[in-house]
Order: structure tokens, then sequence, then C-alpha cells
């Protein structure tokens, strides 16, 4: 499942295993090799930096930090509604386990801060029953904010910004009945091809630095999921007689 380049983190959930828990985010940072300097992806298996982020506030901020590249806690409670004294601590919070830092310039205690990474990854299903729970509480925030905007924004097309035409823009869904590894082969396609267009090192990347943003510029988030669907309805058994309620007069 992703959430790619609003300009929060990239999430993504489908990721390989391997890494031991007990590390702050900052120690799993992966280069990425990009000359434009960007951050790298931020790998999350300590589920005590999992459940640090398991919070609505906290993941606010990233997105707000996303927005405006840097703030100072004064800035944020100004975007976000909340107390100055409030996001301080939530920042704070943020940069102990590694996903904000100081960006220095600041005045007095106003200090602004900015995200360590361009993108992040977890993955919920894991032998560790505290990490798969932590991831789980994750995904809910992550979940939870995702698909509210979703709704405000799918649900008020006429809102929209005029220069955007009908039906460019909105979403489709297709149910398919496959197999694991079928359905495995097919998200990982489609995953490649969404992180070719909109992935962390897409075309536009330079304007997360809202400086280089063109006046017109909005925020459009695209997302990929994919998902068993867990609450079907049985099916009739084929093999019983048709009952007389069922034959046509």
């Amino acid at each position: 499942m992703t959430s790619e380049e609003h300009p929060e983190p990239e999430v993504r959930r489908r990721d390989e295993a391997g890494k031991p828990a007990g590390q702050q985010a900052e120690s799993l940072r992966e280069a990425d090799g990009d000359p434009r300097g960007s951050r790298g992806r931020l790998k999350l298996t300590d589920p005590k930096a999992i459940r640090a982020l398991a919070h609505p506030m906290r993941w606010a901020l990233l997105e707000a930090l996303g927005d405006a590249g840097t703030l100072t806690a004064t800035q944020a409670s100004d975007m976000l509604g909340e107390s100055p004294a409030n996001c301080a601590f939530h920042l704070r919070t943020l940069a102990k386990y590694g996903f904000v830092e100081e960006a220095g310039g600041g005045r007095g205690r106003e200090r602004p801060w900015r995200q360590t990474y361009d993108g992040m990854s977890w993955q919920t299903r894991q032998e560790d029953p505290e990490v798969s729970h932590a991831g789980e509480a994750l995904d809910q925030v992550w979940m939870d904010r995702m698909l509210t905007r979703a709704r405000r924004s799918l649900t008020s097309t006429t809102s929209w910004p005029g220069a955007f035409d009908d039906g460019v823009l909105g979403g489709s869904t297709s149910r398919l009945y496959v197999t694991p590894a079928e359905a495995d082969e097919l998200y990982e396609e489609m995953r490649q091809t969404f992180d070719r267009v909109v992935g962390m090192h897409h075309r536009f990347a330079d304007r997360r630095d809202p400086k280089l943003r063109p006046p017109d510029a909005v925020p459009v988030e695209f997302v990929l999921l994919g998902y068993p669907i867990l609450d079907t309805l049985p099916l009739p058994d084929g093999d019983e007689e048709q009952s007389n309620d069922d034959v046509p007069e």
C-alpha cells in the first residue's frame, strides 16, 4: 500500500523484511544515489519509533513540513490550529526518533524544523508481534488521514480549481478473482509503474522546495491500493433445488 508524494512521506508498506528491530528511524535511512540531493527513505523497524509516529498530530506535522519545507512550532500551530507548546512537544518527539531535525537559522526559541527523509516504509506483517501491533496502529493513522482527504475531495469536485478538466482526475476500481501469487505479481507490476511516474524521483521532485513550485501548482495526491476483500458474502449453494418462491408464475 502506498501513499506517494503529497510531499508528505512516500509511504511504502509492501517492503522486504530483514532489518533488526530496536533501531531508531534515522539509523535505517537508505541511500538512493539521487544527484538532486534527496535524503533517501526511512525503513521503520523499531516498534517504539513506529508507535511514536502512530499519532494523528505527529503525522499532521510531518505532512505540514512536507508542504512548507521548514516550520517553527509557532508556524506549525498556525497551520494546524494547535498550540505552539503542543506542536513543540510533538516536534521534539519526532526528532527523538529521527523523523525531523533542526533546519538552522532560527531566532531565540523559534527553531525551524524539517523532515530528515524523502520517503519511509514499514512492514506490518512481522514475526515480532510488537512490531506488527505498532505497524497496525500506524496503518490506522495513515489510512484515516489519506482516506479522509480522498473522501473530502472526491465528493466535492465542484470545489476543485476551475483549471481541472472534468473526468481527468478521480478514481477507479477493479475486482479480480486471483490467487495470492497472482495478486502479488499484478501489484508489483502496478507499483513499478507507480514508482516510475510519481515515486520519489518523479520529474517534479524538485518542487518539494516551495520556492520552486509554479504559482498555480496545487497538491494532488495519487494513491495505489491493493487488498483482499475480507467481508465478502457467502455464495448460494448452486446444488440446492429451486424453491417454489423462485418459480415464476
